[in-house]
Order: structure tokens, then C-alpha cells, then sequence
């Protein structure tokens, strides 16, 4: 046992365990402390449709002027609907792509100028024969 606490490597398994611990308390406090009030979001709201009348034209306004009810859980079947959130999925997925291939080309970049000027030239004057 005496031993086991003269190595280095359990003071650091420990500390390790100590961050982790200091870590998890942090981010318990921080989630506890959000108040329930930022989760609350306002219900999502749909406009009526136009009543029509009993001759098959669209009512009065003053009718359709009413308070937009709140929409029903449930799957969403109005293809206007999907076709404007497709096409903003759509778009920031193309920008999460954009943004990612210039992270990984510049990461790319920055790797083959690093070899050419660092690595190549050591290698070759490692490999130079001695006089």
C-alpha cells in the first residue's frame, strides 16, 4: 500500500478523478440552476382556414378574423408546410457541409505545408552522409 502512494501515477488517477468529480458538480449546478420558465416555449399557432358560406364562397373577413387556434399534436400533412422546412433544412445543411469542407481543406493544408517545410527537410538532413 505504501508503495501504491509513492507513484506518481495514482496521484494523478486521483487528481483525474477530482476534476471529473469538480466538473460534474459544476454542470449540475448549471442545469439546476435554468429555470423552468426558458423551457416554456409559447404553442406553435395556425391560422384558421376561410370559412366558406353555404354557396361555396369564402365568408367575410370579419369571420376569418378570428384567434388562430393552436395546432393538434400529430403529424403535419400540408405540403407547403414540408416544401419551406425541407427547404431550410436543406439549406443549413448545405452550409454545415460548406463549413466543414473548409475546416477540413484547411486542416489538410496546413498538414502538407507543415510536412514539406518541417518534416521533408529534416529527413533529408538526417540523411545527408557525414563527412
Amino acid at each position: 500500500m505504501r508503495n501504491m502512494l509513492r507513484k506518481p501515477l495514482t496521484w494523478m488517477v486521483l487528481a483525474e478523478c477530482a476534476v471529473v468529480a469538480a466538473l460534474f458538480m459544476v454542470s449540475w449546478h448549471l442545469i439546476a440552476a435554468v429555470p423552468k420558465s426558458d423551457f416554456s416555449f409559447p404553442p406553435a399557432t395556425s391560422p384558421l382556414p376561410q370559412p366558406r358560406d353555404h354557396t361555396g364562397t369564402v365568408a367575410s373577413r370579419a369571420k376569418a378574423a378570428q384567434r388562430p387556434q393552436p395546432l393538434l399534436p400529430g403529424l403535419n400533412v400540408d405540403a407547403n408546410f414540408w416544401r419551406i422546412r425541407l427547404a431550410e433544412l436543406n439549406r443549413g445543411q448545405a452550409e454545415f457541409e460548406m463549413l466543414e469542407w473548409r475546416i477540413v481543406h484547411s486542416a489538410m493544408d496546413a498538414a502538407h505545408r507543415y510536412v514539406e517545410s518541417v518534416v521533408l527537410p529534416s529527413i533529408a538532413r538526417a540523411e545527408r552522409p557525414r563527412p
